[in-house]
């Protein structure tokens, strides 16, 4: 998730100008509809302006990069999401934390 407050914030244009080899703006728009190799472009709207930022990027081509090297990415459902805090949450109290 996009944190608009701590990432630098660039619209889509601006994004697709920065990158290596500069994408079009449509490769990026596609990437934030569908996704490249099953990751998609973290993306913010505010006031009826898309954006991305740099670090959402880094993010991406970070995950892309892997997903072509075969790794699987480490993306989880909300209720593996919950049993992980469970968990986290039971081993800290065990632990006295």
């Amino acid at each position: 998730m996009i944190d608009i407050h701590a990432e630098h914030m660039l619209t889509i244009a601006e994004a697709a100008r920065e990158l290596p080899g500069r994408p079009h703006i449509s490769t990026l728009w596609r990437w934030v509809q569908r996704g490249c190799r099953g990751v998609r472009l973290e993306t913010v709207l505010i006031g009826g302006i898309r954006y991305t930022s740099r670090e959402s990027l880094q993010r991406m081509v970070e995950a892309t990069t892997a997903a072509a090297a075969g790794e699987t990415p480490k993306a989880q459902t909300r209720p593996q999401r919950a049993r992980a805090i469970e968990q986290a949450e039971k081993e800290l109290a065990d632990a006295g934390i």
